[in-house]
């Protein structure tokens, strides 16, 4: 390793497992100190455990680096600024913040529960804020920081059966940009990673809904089956955006996936029809069909109802 994060201190959520123990032990192994926060939650929220947390920090530190458990509830403001509060206490600075916690509660929308939709708002997308909210306290302070939350295709795209976690996720790309200029005067930086990993989070999507996905026309490109997704592929690009090396990347949103990645566009005009004054509908009819919509594909076409 090339040390890019001596003398640097960064928080990563949800790094007991999966991609933020994978980034956490990346950023670890570039000469960061490391705040491992981690509830120990299953996937669908229940249950605190400290054991995931503990397991990294041991490994890290096992590897010669430096950590620290963590098991703050970022889902609330006190948890969110007892976290930051915990770096400045632990190793009396804080300049890196990595937000990958999350849960999966999966439901098509019309049996979605006001609950399933709230739990995974609040963990992804406040979580995301609170920890944020009180770094960039710190860091406009400063002068310096860096801030790497995590978005989603699902976000950006959409998936069949995850509206609560796919509007979380374009509502963390989009405050990341939003981020990114609000602290961009004062030094800091703030991008979103897109991850494609075999996490326990994408082995317990039930397999009925992996048909329905399957049975959609795709909106993204095939992954050969020779490429392996493994959760650390994504953490060399977080250290990067972590380091001094990459100050002048700001508001921008990756895929990250095995030796893959890839800068996404932000959203552009693609086509327009334009006219002095108002549309009549009429005109509409005849016009969006020529030349806004021609050759798009219904990402969800009707199917003839199932017989007995």
């Amino acid at each position: 390793m090339a040390n890019y994060l001596n003398g640097k201190v960064a928080i990563v959520t949800g790094a007991g497992r999966g991609i933020g123990a994978g980034v956490a032990k990346q950023l670890a192994a570039e000469g960061a100190k490391v705040i491992v926060n981690d509830i120990g939650a299953s996937l669908d929220g229940e249950g605190l455990s400290n054991t995931p947390a503990e397991q990294v920090v041991e490994e890290i530190k096992s590897l010669g680096g430096e950590a620290s458990a963590n098991y703050n509830d970022i889902s609330t403001m006190e948890g969110g600024e007892s976290l930051v509060q915990s770096a400045l206490d632990t190793y009396g600075q804080l300049d890196i913040v990595v937000t990958v916690a999350g849960i999966l509660r999966d439901r098509m929308i019309f049996n979605m529960t006001e609950e399933e939709w709230d739990d995974v708002i609040r963990v992804h997308m406040k979580g995301t804020f609170t920890v944020c909210k009180y770094a960039s306290i710190l860091f406009r302070q400063q002068r310096s920081g860096r801030i790497i939350t995590f978005a989603s295709e699902s976000g950006l795209i959409g998936n069949t059966g995850q509206g609560n976690y796919a509007a979380a996720k374009s509502g963390i790309a989009g405050f990341t940009k939003v981020a990114a200029k609000d602290l961009g005067r004062y030094g800091v930086t703030a991008n979103s990673i897109c991850p494609r990993a075999n996490t326990r989070m994408t082995q317990s999507i039930p397999d009925s809904s992996r048909q329905l996905r399957a049975d959609r026309p795709s909106d993204r490109e095939e992954v050969p089956e020779s490429e392996v997704m493994n959760p650390e592929d994504v953490a060399p690009m977080v250290a990067y955006l972590a380091s001094d090396q990459a100050a002048n990347i700001n508001g921008q949103t990756f895929l990250v996936y095995g030796g893959t990645i890839t800068k996404l566009a932000l959203p552009r005009r693609t086509r327009t029809i334009f006219k002095q004054g108002r549309w009549e509908v009429e005109e509409l009819r005849k016009l969006v069909p020529q030349h806004l919509t021609q050759g798009l594909v219904n990402p969800s076409p009707p199917q003839a109802p199932k017989t007995a």
